[in-house]
């Protein structure tokens, strides 16, 4: 049976995560060493996948000398990897963790515009992929000048390979997505509102499952996580802890959408099973310096939720 998570990053980058004890505005900081990571969402499904034993795949660009940094610290983690040259350098992400205050700040760079040859050879390393595959994930923002419908491509390409596509992305992208019947989206409450144009959080997942979306799951911060089915428009389950978490939040997401690609790999379609596993996996990467990775108390997490029907 195929169950390998294919995962595609079209714009990864180099997070650079520095961890300091408060922030002053305006003044100078010490700072320890930064954490240099493989990042990019997509790259970020396929870290926690691999780290709990699951088989994965993550395709990706690399371009420049932070393209080489990239290459070198997958090479390093020892998940499998099949990244395109690119003539861009990778860009980078900068994560400001503040433990006194318990905030994050993220400053992204753009992703810069890739030649219509390097499109086709990312197309191509999908594709290939598709071989071994029991779902795939497009994540995150695409590059300056992409194709508007390349997420939209990419679910086209897994049902023709008879695989499940989840696409975590943001804007007209995720409506996109939804029109081509992704299997399930991951926004969260801000991205969903605001690409829907809808003020009511579940009126704007009703909306995509209206579109096409089979699934949506949407992150609500410390409220947990609602998820809707097309199967039962007019119900949702939300699932949370009894008290929110502190730590860095940057990688939760990524998390949820790794626990459900790995369920959906293995055939597991219902609803509540992948609610549970994506929330407890999300909480467990808010207790992780660096996205990518989960703490081993996620199970522990996962008995801890309280699922309510709505």
């Amino acid at each position: 049976m195929n169950n390998v998570v294919l995962t595609v990053t079209p714009n990864p980058a180099v997070d650079v995560t520095y961890t300091v004890d408060g922030v002053e505005p305006g003044a100078s900081h010490r700072v320890p060493t930064p954490l240099y990571r493989a990042g990019g969402k997509g790259l970020n499904v396929s870290r926690v996948a691999h780290q709990l034993g699951f088989p994965t795949l993550a395709v990706a660009t690399a371009g420049g000398a932070s393209g080489v940094q990239l290459r070198e610290d997958l090479d390093t983690s020892g998940i499998s990897h099949h990244l395109v040259d690119v003539a861009a350098a990778t860009r980078r992400t900068i994560a400001l963790v503040d433990t006194r205050n318990d905030t994050t700040s993220i400053f992204n760079e753009t992703g810069p515009a890739l030649a219509d040859a390097e499109w086709r050879a990312l197309t191509a390393a999908v594709v290939a992929g598709l071989g071994t595959a029991g779902v795939l994930v497009g994540s995150g923002s695409l590059p300056l000048e992409a194709p508007a419908d390349f997420y939209p491509s990419l679910v086209g390409l897994a049902h023709d390979a008879g695989v499940p596509a989840i696409i975590d992305t943001s804007g007209s992208g995720i409506l996109a997505a939804a029109r081509a019947g992704a299997d399930l989206l991951k926004p969260n409450n801000h991205e969903l509102m605001e690409a829907v144009g809808e003020s009511d959080l579940v009126s704007a997942a009703r909306k995509l499952m209206a579109l096409g979306a089979r699934r949506v799951l949407v992150s609500v911060g410390e409220e947990g996580m609602l998820a809707f089915s097309a199967d039962a428009p007019t119900s949702y389950i939300q699932a949370k802890l009894p008290a929110p978490l502190r730590g860095n939040p940057t990688g939760a997401g990524d998390a949820a959408v790794s626990a459900a690609a790995v369920a959906l790999a293995h055939g597991e379609t219902e609803l509540r099973e992948i609610l549970r596993r994506a929330t407890a996996w999300s909480a467990a990467a808010v207790l992780m310096p660096g996205a990518g990775e989960i703490s081993p108390r996620f199970a522990e997490l996962a008995e801890q939720l309280i699922l309510t029907d709505h």
